[in-house]
């Protein structure tokens, strides 16, 4: 079984290996690395030397330079002019190498004097003290100057260094492990108190309140990821409630009328002819409600799955609004709408012609439902140069501007009260929507008081 480690756990962890990184990168750069360092340093303040040196000879000032290096570096000087010892300046440092005789000089200044060399470095072992000597050699005119330093043992240094480090690493890492301990549980508190508000708002409470006190940027924006998730959450389930509610009644009605009819032609009506055949039409056209319902649902079931392919063709939009328009004849003459289209001008576009026909008629649905009292719906062709732009006008009240963003859903209705709707199935607006994106076309409504426009996009050509 794989153990899971919590947030804070491995925040601890993480800020505890961190800690000895650091240490361990501290031991191999300073401790194991001193003594390099301690060579290089002393290479380079000879190198500083001869440079300075250089700069001041011959002045009258340079025995006071040379004093003035040796005090500040250890280092011990000697000066030779034909092969005379002129000069020595050592601070009586231990490790010098002074050679008070020219016949008695070192091998390495003796090398250096007949090389006709104007400057060499040289590493030797003092043979006196067995520690290591670095020596530079320089000429100027027929002098001979002679710098070296001592690079005394620092092995005892090292292990003293050591011994202390050990005692730093431990105080280090105890406080590590508390200062690692508080900063995990600061960072990883609101983590878990949001997590306790997202489990709640998982079993459906709506009503949990996603705190935050981190000042945190990562963690705010995913308390108001987690807010903006639950304000939407919510309204689905809202949505939701009103959508089982709304088909719940629109299956219900119809059923309810076919069985009461169905029961009186069985019961009432069967030996009367006129009252059993119009029993048995309102029969007839409440099953064809039904089905259109049924329909439609599957209709944007399918479409919402993506599985319906497209056959663009090119096709006459203006006969295409003409034809749908005179199959809604009936509702003039029943019931008295009037829908108005003028346009007389033809227009080529490409598109699925089939699905085009379901927006139309769905939009012309909608807009008869719930156009004002005057019962008109207009419909509008506009030349847009590159796109035909088709709108569909009511003469409603109008929809509020925090509703406009929701109309396209799967049977929302403005109007909280249900009440049935006159023509069509209740999600026409999520089929014209749905159907529009999948085509990629633009589409969109604006409304104010005196009603509502509902319009669509189409490529001409």
């Amino acid at each position: 079984m794989k153990l899971k480690n919590n947030l804070k756990s491995k925040i601890w962890g993480y800020l505890i290996l961190f800690s000895m990184i650091i240490l361990s990168l501290f031991w191999i750069l300073n401790i194991s690395s001193l003594g390099t360092f301690y060579e290089n340093a002393k290479k380079e303040q000879l190198l500083q030397a001869v440079s300075e040196i250089k700069e001041t000879y011959p002045s009258n000032v340079l025995e006071e330079t040379l004093d003035n290096l040796t005090y500040n570096n250890d280092f011990c000087i000697e000066v030779y002019r034909n092969n005379q010892l002129i000069y020595i300046s050592n601070d009586y440092h231990r490790g010098c190498m002074i050679d008070s005789n020219p016949l008695e000089l070192n091998i390495y200044k003796k090398e250096f004097m007949y090389s006709g060399l104007s400057n060499k470095n040289y590493e030797f072992i003092n043979p006196n003290q067995k520690n290591k000597i670095l020596m530079s050699s320089l000429k100027i005119d027929d002098t001979y100057i002679f710098i070296n330093t001592s690079l005394d043992p620092i092995d005892s240094t090292i292990e003293i260094i050591k011994k202390q480090f050990i005692y730093i690493l431990l105080a280090v890492l105890a406080s590590s492990f508390i200062i690692a301990y508080f900063i995990s549980k600061k960072i990883s508190k609101p983590i878990e108190k949001i997590n306790e508000s997202a489990k709640k708002m998982a079993k459906g409470e709506f009503n949990v309140v996603f705190e935050n006190d981190s000042n945190i940027e990562e963690i705010e924006e995913l308390t108001k990821t987690l807010d903006y998730t639950r304000n939407e959450l919510e309204k689905t389930e809202v949505l939701r409630q009103e959508l089982m509610a709304n088909v719940s009644h629109d299956l219900k009605t119809p059923l309810t009328m076919i069985k009461a009819y169905a029961e009186m032609v069985r019961d009432l009506t069967y030996k009367n002819k006129e009252k059993r055949e119009a029993n048995l039409n309102i029969i007839i056209e409440e099953t064809d409600r039904l089905n259109i319902l049924v329909n439609d649902i599957l209709e944007l079931s399918k479409i919402q799955s993506g599985n319906i392919p497209l056959q663009e063709e090119a096709f006459d939009i203006h006969t295409c609004i003409q034809d749908i328009i005179k199959r809604y004849d009936i509702y003039h003459t029943r019931d008295g709408y009037t829908i108005e289209y003028k346009n007389k001008q033809n227009f080529k576009v490409l598109a699925d012609k089939k699905r085009i026909e379901q927006v139309l008629y769905n939009l012309l649905n909608n807009a008869l439902n719930y156009t004002g009292e005057d019962k008109k719906v207009k419909v509008l062709l506009i030349d847009k140069k590159d796109t035909i732009r088709i709108e569909i006008i009511d003469t409603g009240k109008g929809i509020d501007e925090d509703e406009l963003n929701h109309i396209w859903d799967k049977y929302y209705k403005i109007d909280k009260t249900y009440s049935r709707m006159q023509i069509g199935s209740g999600v026409g607006l999520s089929i014209v929507k749905n159907i529009l994106t999948l085509q990629k076309l633009p589409f969109g409504v604006t409304s104010s008081s005196k009603g509502s426009t509902f319009y669509f996009e189409i490529k001409k050509i």
